[in-house]
Parts: C-alpha cells; sequence; structure tokens
C-alpha cells in the first residue's frame, strides 16, 4: 500500500523524517491531506484507493501523504490518532478537517470538495481580484448567490452610472449581506434626481472619510424616512468593508446610532 514517489507526485508516503517539510509546509501553499493507516488494516486497505483516486483526480490543488502509524508513533501520537484509518487535512500549518475510519466514496468527494475551491469559485475568484465585468457576469451565472462577486460587479456598474443593473445585481443577495445591501440602497438613491453623488463619488474614489461625512449630512437633513433609511443601509454597507474595528466605522457608527435616535 505504501508507495516511493517525486516530490512532484500528489500522492506519496511521508515519515516522521519529512512530515515537517512535505506536510506541515507545503500546507501552507495547498492543503495537504493525511491518511493514517497501518498494513494489518483492512478498512486502510479500503479507503487507500478512494483517498488516492479523489486526490489523483484534483492533482494540482492538493496533495496525500500517507503515514504508516506503526513506523511512525510519536506522529499518531502528536495529532491524536486513536484509531485507523484516520484522515487528516492540514491547511497553513494546522489540522482543519478530518474524519476516521473507511468512508464511503461520496463522503470522500464531500470532504476534499470542502477543501479544494471548485472551478466555478476559482473562476469567482479570479473575476473579483480582475474586476473583469465579463467574467464578473459568467462567475455569477454560474452561481448567482456569490455577494462578492455580486458586489464587485455592482460596484464597476455604478462607477460607470449603471444603477439600475447594479440594483439587479446587488438586491438579490442584500438580504444576506450588508455591503450588497449598502450597494444596493446606493442604486436606489442614484435612480433618485436628488442623489448624493458627491459622497458617492468620494467612496469611488477611495476617500472613506469624505463619504461618511457626506452621508452624516444627508442623513441629518433628510426629513423622508425611506430616504434616511436608505442612506443608513449605504453607511452601513461602507462600515462592513472597512470592517468593524476600523477608526472611521467606529466613529461614524456612533454619529449615525446617535443621529437616527
Amino acid at each position: 500500500m505504501g508507495m516511493e514517489t517525486s516530490s512532484t507526485t500528489a500522492v506519496f508516503d511521508v515519515s516522521e523524517a519529512d512530515f515537517e517539510t512535505r506536510v506541515i509546509e507545503r500546507s501552507r501553499e495547498l492543503p495537504v491531506i493525511v491518511d493514517f493507516w497501518a498494513e494489518w488494516c483492512g478498512p486502510c486497505r479500503a479507503l487507500g484507493p478512494v483517498l488516492e483516486g479523489a486526490v489523483a483526480a484534483r492533482a494540482g490543488k492538493v496533495e496525500l501523504a500517507k503515514l504508516d502509524v506503526d513506523a511512525n508513533g510519536s506522529l499518531a501520537a502528536r495529532y491524536r490518532v486513536q484509531g485507523i484509518p484516520a484522515v487528516k487535512a492540514f491547511r497553513n500549518g494546522e489540522v482543519a478537517a478530518e474524519f476516521t475510519g473507511a468512508a464511503p466514496p461520496t463522503r470522500v468527494e464531500s470532504f476534499l470538495d470542502a477543501l479544494v475551491p471548485s472551478e466555478a469559485e476559482e473562476l469567482a475568484a479570479r473575476a473579483v481580484t480582475g474586476g473583469d465585468e465579463d467574467a464578473l457576469r459568467q462567475a455569477l451565472e454560474l452561481n448567482p448567490g456569490q455577494a462578492d462577486v455580486a458586489n464587485a460587479l455592482a460596484r464597476a456598474l455604478l462607477r460607470r452610472g449603471e444603477a439600475a443593473e447594479a440594483l439587479e445585481v446587488a438586491e438579490p443577495v442584500a438580504v444576506k449581506d450588508f455591503v450588497a445591501a449598502g450597494l444596493a440602497a446606493r442604486a436606489t438613491l442614484e435612480l433618485d434626481q436628488d442623489a448624493p453623488r458627491g459622497a458617492f463619488s468620494a467612496w469611488d474614489e477611495g476617500d472613506p472619510g469624505r463619504a461618511l461625512e457626506a452621508l452624516q449630512d444627508e442623513v441629518a437633513t433628510a426629513s423622508d424616512p425611506a430616504r434616511r433609511d436608505l442612506l443608513r443601509r449605504v453607511m452601513v454597507g461602507i462600515f462592513t468593508e472597512l470592517g468593524v474595528d476600523h477608526a472611521l466605522a467606529r466613529e461614524h457608527r456612533r454619529r449615525l446610532a446617535s443621529a437616527l435616535a
């Protein structure tokens, strides 16, 4: 069941001598699955080929290290292996997920799917990073519920003045994402002739302090409850993007709460 392989193979044997390099350090680059097994273990022999096949099918995205517990007892003790086969997934040097026993192929596939990004997820990540509208649309079509993709596309549309389409993109995910809710609120305001365009321009230009000050002024002078709520949602979206511990978010959250009290 053990195998001698090159360092570039997705499935390989590992021991105490090279565990640190081939599992711990390597897991900082991509997930590494460790199969704790023994030659005498029948369930290990059943699970091994299932794991190996599933990992080989995802070559380049995940690796499988096979560790004989009889020959590497200290590692088995270190990771509290009490029964075999024991499968542990390492990410960034730590155990990120695990299971024990000869899991069926469907369970193995689900286990790996949770660790390895799908093609749709990889497409979405590239689209968000690159900001390409066509790629964002394609990623959103594959998975309409991806808030980060919807937000990136809505932002691009808003910057181009396409508020109606931005609203269509952001609104479906606004119920579960504060940033999307803020973008949908901004789109709604932009469809009104009295939109606070100075605040929106400041945010687009990377000046959240100026944007939030302008929005605070808008909240203070708005008499229509619906408009005040839209402004509030825009500001909450900005707070979320900045991060809850950001100084601007803390200051303006307090001021907004006071203004709305």
